[in-house]
């Protein structure tokens, strides 16, 4: 009885954040039908939006994998200062605010900026194009997957490999028995994440890339321009986008449960 009384009051105290997550979320879910949604999948600016969003994401996937596990390497490999610097580093853009990010990459990129004056010198243009918004996925969504891969490689615990050795394991078995069942929950979660962080993707894209129809312009920034001209459009978007959020923190949850099982 009085462990309820105590969850009663914790439920009490809480109520205001629930009240204000779970509204908004079921006002969202409420504001657009299937019939509506449906409908607006066949609008050319929400299916320019979405086929960008699906193609830029995965190219920012890619390269946050390839680069964010060599990068979470070099940390774990590295110790005192110049690890310390790596981590800050790479954290940065996760707690930097999206404009900052897209006026940063805007003046290191841009037709005049500190390296972008560079490439135009040979013809290559990167602000306001799809490689733009790649860049600006990229930069705000790898610190979410880099921070799981280095926690990955800290879980492995060298007597494991050091035994498998002993046993006469190669390099390659021991990197398919010991290695990657212990890493590949990590990197699944952190995948999971800088790919959920990319798709979600508004403020360093619409400043570095601009929202160009069918040429820059993702989901997020077809959400804003609908805001201004066609409010349905914009609502049954920011659904499909909820939809896409809720699949993968289901996902997720499956993910760390297997996590938790490698861990025990």
């Amino acid at each position: 009885m009085k462990r309820h009384a105590t969850t009663a009051a914790w439920l009490l105290l809480a109520s205001p954040l629930i009240l204000l997550v779970g509204g908004a979320i079921l006002a969202l879910v409420l504001s657009s039908s299937p019939a509506e949604i449906g409908r607006q999948m066949h609008e050319s600016a929400v299916l320019d939006a979405l086929v960008i969003s699906l193609k830029t994401t995965l190219v920012s996937l890619v390269l946050v994998i390839v680069c964010g596990t060599a990068f979470a390497l070099v940390i774990h490999r590295t110790r005192g200062a110049l690890s310390g610097g790596l981590e800050v580093l790479v954290t940065l853009p996760a707690i930097m605010p999206p404009s900052v990010a897209g006026i940063a990459l805007l003046l290191a990129f841009g037709r005049q900026g500190l390296l972008g004056s560079t490439f135009s010198h040979w013809g290559i243009s990167i602000a306001f194009t799809p490689i733009a918004v790649v860049m600006a996925q990229t930069f705000v969504a790898a610190p979410f997957y880099v921070r799981e891969a280095a926690n990955a490689f800290q879980a492995i615990d060298p007597t494991y490999l050091e035994a498998a050795t002993l046993d006469g394991a190669s390099a390659w078995q021991s990197l398919r028995w010991v290695t990657l069942p212990v890493i590949a929950p990590f990197l699944l979660t952190g995948a999971v994440l800088a790919w959920a962080r990319a798709l979600g993707e508004f403020g360093a894209t619409i400043l570095f890339a601009g929202s160009l129809q069918g040429v820059t312009q993702t989901l997020p920034l077809a959400i804003y321009l609908g805001f201004e001209t066609d409010l349905e459009q914009a609502k049954a978007i920011a659904v499909l986008l909820l939809v896409a959020a809720v699949f993968l923190l289901v996902l997720l949850r499956l993910v760390l449960r297997r996590r938790l099982v490698y861990a025990h």
